[in-house]
């Protein structure tokens, strides 16, 4: 059988772009199950409450995040919502828990994909907007939108 190439998204945290200002992002492995994985490889998941943690003994820990079980499994089937291990780097996972320590700033993951056949977990160091921060940043992305389509009616009257 061949080798998966390239990537192929399962599930974006679209609200995190909202609600938190991306600072730093860390590619990570996920330790699953197998049947986990043929979840997932159905595209069923979930990251809208999910965080990550980082425990006493400097492991990383993604919590909250829901892959329904799979509908073909028996009963040796996962619990949808059971902590997940995260797998980096020492050195990675010490320095973002010393940058989560300061006021504001958080963990989160923002994708899970699967790349060359393996799953892969887009976390990111991130910081809570605030309300106005919200509100300007649709703002913005309206203004934007409404030049572009102002452009693209000129170039039409042009021709």
């Amino acid at each position: 059988m061949a080798k998966e190439q390239g990537m192929k998204p399962i599930a974006q945290n679209k609200k995190a772009r909202h609600d938190y200002a991306i600072e730093d992002k860390y590619e990570a492995g996920l330790v699953l199950t197998g049947t986990e994985v043929k979840s997932l490889r159905e595209g069923r998941a979930s990251l809208a409450e999910a965080f990550v943690s980082i425990d006493r003994r400097g492991e990383m820990w993604l919590e909250n995040a829901n892959i329904p079980e799979y509908l073909n499994g028996t009963w040796n089937n996962h619990a949808p919502k059971r902590k997940r291990k995260l797998l980096l780097h020492e050195r990675e996972i010490i320095k973002l828990a010393r940058q989560s320590e300061a006021k504001g700033y958080t963990i989160i993951p923002l994708s899970l994909y699967f790349k060359d056949g393996r799953v892969k977990a887009e976390i990111a160091l991130a910081r809570g907007k605030r309300e106005y921060d919200k509100r300007q940043a649709l703002r913005e992305e309206q203004d934007k939108r409404e030049a572009l389509r102002a452009m693209r009616y000129a170039n039409k009257r042009v021709r």
